[in-house]
């Protein structure tokens, strides 16, 4: 596989198929993923992987919770600025539209779109979870390498014939995942991430968002 054909074909799936995915293949690609760029070499990501029997357990810990009713619980971070601005909002705006038209759950329908929303606590069906958490310590740029790893990890799964979801949803859950998994308190949750097969079936798959004209977003100078 050609690096452009990985950029362009990995997409976020909202939902897999419960084939299994062998670990020898993730411990590669994980390990692997490690080469991405890190400023001064810090490499501050810290990676737990999770399937089988624990990721069934985790999932029937999470359907309690959303079956029950129970509140989030408080963030370590705002996933996005209290007040996004345009064009970002928009942006969101118009992938959130597309979604739910391809699944028919029209805007007035808030319980199916709950209902919906609630499969990201389930990793959309698939067999594998990863999580990254980082030292609280940590900045700005050092958050900036744990993206560089994610894009690494996420292109090399394609390069396995798998795909992926990348879900920072799971930081609302930050002391949940924290006791299952075992993060110490001098780290953060920064996000989780759905891993398997497609499913070519599910409608969601259906989505391929789109992207801002390069005009919109980039000037080159003396070129």
């Amino acid at each position: 596989m050609q690096v452009s054909d990985a950029v362009l074909s990995r997409r976020s799936v909202r939902g897999f198929l419960p084939t299994p995915v062998d670990g020898a293949v993730l411990r590669r690609v994980v390990e692997k993923a490690a080469w991405a760029p890190s400023g001064g070499n810090l490499q501050p990501w810290h990676i737990d992987v999770v399937g089988g029997g624990r990721l069934d357990a985790l999932k029937h810990i999470m359907l309690g919770k959303l079956m029950g009713g129970g509140a989030m619980e408080p963030t370590e971070y705002d996933i996005y600025p209290k007040e996004l601005p345009k064009p970002y909002s928009d942006y969101r705006f118009a992938v959130g539209e597309e979604l739910y038209a391809r699944l028919g759950i029209p805007r007035e329908d808030k319980m199916g779109r709950r209902m919906w929303f609630a499969r990201n606590f389930q990793f959309f069906g698939a067999p594998v979870a990863l999580f990254c958490s980082v030292d609280k310590r940590m900045g700005p740029p050092q958050w900036s390498d744990l993206g560089m790893y994610l894009q690494t990890l996420m292109l090399l799964l394609k390069e396995e014939g798998l795909d992926s979801c990348p879900q920072e949803c799971w930081a609302v859950y930050p002391n949940t995942i924290r006791e299952f998994i075992g993060i110490p308190e001098e780290r953060m949750l920064f996000t989780g991430m759905a891993i398997g097969f497609i499913d070519r079936q599910d409608k969601s798959n259906l989505v391929r968002p789109a992207r801002a004209p390069l005009a919109d977003w980039a000037q080159f100078h003396g070129l």
